[in-house]
């Protein structure tokens, strides 16, 4: 069996994800496929993980890409996230992650809609909530705002406790609509780091026959299981099963249906890639030690279940208690620590661990960059780390 050890693990990750800078790409688009797809939970994450993979990025080059060009686009799939996909990619996520969470979400808003007595058939009730919100959307191909569909629906938008202190929002059925690929999140009304999308028609966002239908359940996710060995593999069956929020099984039969091929991984665990992805990268060119300063969710820090080979002790310090990743510094494919901005929006580093003086060096100038870059924009989070918690506390 090939043997993959860490540090070949780390040359891939820095090759693949783009973050070393002679690896850097040239577009959204291919910083985007670098790391299959862009976590979109917080609406500044995907501009800074364009940040530290495209050369010369800037924030209309992220825009033109998911309003003009509408070559990537957004949406719920694994695990119930938000996220950017290459417009190829969707009518897989749309027949398999997507469709998963569609047929839970359906199941938990008829129950709530039963529970209140808004209806005896939730079920029923959500259906027609879904036909009220296309129709009106038929004459607007622009889209609508959440808020213009609750002033324009009020029998969609009614109000009721779900549970103690959570009260209904009719944006669910608008996610609803999302998952099952009827409705897209078109234009952001409001700046970059705030996201107000316009739900629009799939068919008015991309074009009518623009895009293939939803695939087999089992042809989407051998799909997404490619895309994701393609670039986070080697990887576990336990990596997969969490990052796509899918059954052993769905994973298991990708694994099957790629042919994909196990390998050893160092600390005795079975990793799987593709059956073309064998040999081992080429060294990188540049001698010098690579940096990089990701945000909170990016899909690198995210992009597996086991996580010890490139956080080593420092998953605690980097991660809140439900699992969210907050920013991330790297050298050579390792945590080394986080970062935050003080209140003029400098960005401070925070390092867990000793790292020697040209690594410390690239690190702040890193900072320096992202700092120019923000111009003095803060970029807020609701998911802060405890290592920012702690480097906030210091500035």
């Amino acid at each position: 069996m090939r043997h993959v050890t860490d540090d070949e693990r780390r040359l891939r990750l820095a090759r693949r994800h783009a973050l070393a800078p002679s690896t850097r790409v040239a577009t959204p688009e291919e910083a985007t496929r670098a790391v299959a797809v862009l976590h979109a939970t917080e609406p500044a994450t995907i501009f800074l993980s364009c940040w530290a993979r495209v050369e010369g990025f800037e924030r209309g080059d992220l825009e033109r890409a998911l309003y003009d060009d509408r070559t990537l686009v957004k949406q719920l799939a694994m695990r119930r996230t938000l996220f950017v996909f290459p417009r190829d990619l969707l009518p897989a996520a749309w027949g398999s992650a997507s469709a998963r969470v569609a047929e839970a979400e359906l199941k938990r808003m008829a129950k709530d809609v039963e529970k209140a007595g808004v209806a005896a058939d939730g079920t029923a009730w959500v259906h027609g909530a879904r036909a009220a919100v296309l129709d009106a959307l038929a004459e607007r191909p622009d889209g609508l705002t959440a808020v213009e569909v609750r002033d324009l629906l009020p029998e969609v938008a009614v109000k009721f406790e779900v549970t103690a202190g959570a009260v209904w929002n009719h944006s669910r059925v608008l996610t609803h609509l999302g998952l099952t690929a009827d409705l897209l999140r078109g234009h952001n009304t409001q700046h970059w780091r705030l996201s107000r999308p316009r739900w629009t028609r799939t068919a008015d966002w991309l074009g009518a026959g623009a895009v293939a239908p939803p695939t087999t359940v089992a042809e989407g996710y051998a799909a997404l299981v490619a895309a994701w060995l393609r670039r986070f593999g080697p990887g576990t069956e336990a990596d997969l099963v969490w990052w796509f929020g899918a059954t052993k099984a769905a994973v298991r039969g990708a694994l099957a249906d790629l042919g994909a091929v196990e390998v050893g991984l160092d600390g005795g665990a079975t990793g799987w890639l593709l059956p073309d992805d064998l040999d081992p990268p080429a060294p990188l060119d540049a001698p010098e030690p690579w940096v990089a300063l990701l945000p909170v969710l990016d899909p690198t820090v995210m992009g597996w279940r086991d996580r010890d080979w490139y956080l080593g002790p420092h998953g605690p310090e980097l991660f809140d208690r439900n699992g969210n990743a907050g920013t991330t510094a790297w050298a050579d494919g390792r945590v080394v620590g986080s970062w935050v901005q003080d209140d003029a929006g400098t960005v401070h580093l925070h390092l867990l661990e000793e790292v020697d003086a040209d690594v410390r060096r690239a690190l702040e100038a890193e900072a320096a960059r992202l700092t120019d870059w923000l111009a003095g924009e803060r970029v807020g989070t609701v998911y802060p780390s405890p290592a920012m918690k702690a480097a906030r506390a210091a500035h």
